[in-house]
């Protein structure tokens, strides 16, 4: 057997019975390196020693086995800190690392974790009882996480990408019946943010879309409405808490120019007065900023302070219900979020017989496939109506015969 080449490693097995790899890794301010990767048989070293061989060939740094999930996973998320990422996406990263990953893999060597320790993980949450949305983000992460490892010459797969999430439980979309929608604006009429929710109702736009609206982005002379913007809080790293931030829009079809209907101008044009009587009313103690939706000074409008407005209006009770107790008389709208208020608006001009298509560039979807799928339940009761208007058309005549399914002649 010829002699090993130079840089080529070498494998012994230890006094304690335990196998290692030496392998030369450059040098560092004149002096040599070594790398050593330990194994508890020969077999499981030479396989560790070809993965670091390669990646020495493609310049990769070498890494031994004794990298745990845990160490790449921390080290992943320093690469993900804004702005190489959105905030609130990292913050999602950094809580599902903190709270789901580092705990179940934390300790786990990253080139041994394989799919099947994915499996029982997500097995395991699924018997803890928590929604198969969250678990999917789990994995997603991971397999995130894992991707940059696998291209960084870490790991040989990616063992979250080899296993398949659970399914989702698709719920039907909730919305306001044509009726309920005249009910709502009829409840807001007044209110201080009664714009807001008719904006919200007619154009679809999300929370963090209207709330990050500037005057400058509105052109009510022409009837358009820019949507550049998305208010969010951020709690950046390092921070005791978090602050109100305008943000790029949730993705790159989001920007856009929407044409105002009337109702959203004539609403918008009422705040406009509403907003500059109380700029007089506060003096010098109005903060301007520009915003269209703003607090009673002028600052930025929190979400939080939205919604319980919102969901103290959803909470209305019918007057003239004969139930004695004020708290169990009926309510005089269905139970639902501000985000329904966005389907709503979808879901009622469909029922209109909006193009699709219309409705995606609306809402600022990426793909007509997603706008679809969220609104196929309307679809199809358009398709019926496709069809019985189509019999309408081309329906029997007097002197047709008609038959059934079978064939039979209909009497």
């Amino acid at each position: 057997m010829g002699r090993r080449g130079n840089n080529e490693g070498s494998i012994y097995q230890r006094k304690d019975g335990r196998w290692v790899s030496v392998l030369h890794d450059g040098y560092r301010e004149g002096k040599r390196r070594r790398k050593s990767i330990y194994g508890k048989t020969r077999q499981e070293v030479q396989n560790q020693l070809t993965r670091a061989l390669r990646g020495q060939q493609l310049g990769l740094p070498v890494e031994s086995g004794r990298l745990t999930v845990g160490d790449w996973l921390k080290r992943w998320l320093e690469t993900q800190k804004p702005p190489a990422t959105k905030p609130k996406t990292y913050t999602a990263y950094e809580g599902q690392v903190r709270l789901h990953l580092i705990p179940a893999f934390g300790k786990k060597p990253l080139v041994k974790l394989q799919p099947q320790d994915v499996r029982e993980f997500m097995q395991g949450k699924a018997e803890a009882g928590l929604r198969p949305k969250s678990i999917r983000h789990f994995r997603a992460t991971l397999r995130v996480a894992l991707n940059v490892a696998m291209r960084d010459g870490l790991v040989a797969r990616n063992a979250a990408s080899l296993v398949k999430p659970p399914p989702l439980e698709k719920s039907a979309v909730q919305v306001f019946t044509k009726e309920e929608a005249f009910r709502f604006l009829n409840l807001v009429k007044g209110h201080r943010l009664e714009a807001v929710f008719t904006v919200a109702l007619s154009l679809g736009l999300r929370e963090g879309e209207i709330l990050g609206l500037r005057w400058q982005d509105v052109d009510m002379d022409a009837g358009k409405l820019h949507v550049r913007f998305s208010l969010q809080r951020v709690k950046r790293p390092g921070a005791t808490k978090g602050k109100l931030e305008l943000l790029s829009p949730k993705t790159d079809h989001s920007r856009r120019v929407i044409m105002l209907p009337q109702v959203a101008v004539s609403a918008l044009h009422a705040h406009r007065l509403r907003q500059e009587e109380e700029r007089s009313l506060c003096g010098s103690r109005w903060h301007e900023t520009g915003m269209v939706f703003t607090t009673t000074i002028g600052t930025m409008l929190d979400q939080r302070n939205l919604l319980r407005s919102f969901y103290a209006i959803m909470n209305t009770r019918d007057s003239e219900d004969p139930e004695p107790d004020p708290k169990k008389k009926r309510r005089l709208l269905p139970r639902l979020r501000f985000h329904d208020l966005r389907h709503s608006a979808a879901t009622l001009l469909l029922v209109q017989g909006v193009h699709p298509r219309s409705i995606m560039e609306l809402l600022g979807h990426s793909s007509i496939t997603t706008t679809m799928n969220t609104y196929g339940h309307v679809l199809e009761e358009m398709k019926r109506e496709t069809a019985r208007q189509t019999d309408a058309v081309f329906g029997p005549r007097p002197d047709a015969t008609t038959l059934d399914s079978t064939g039979a002649k209909v009497q």
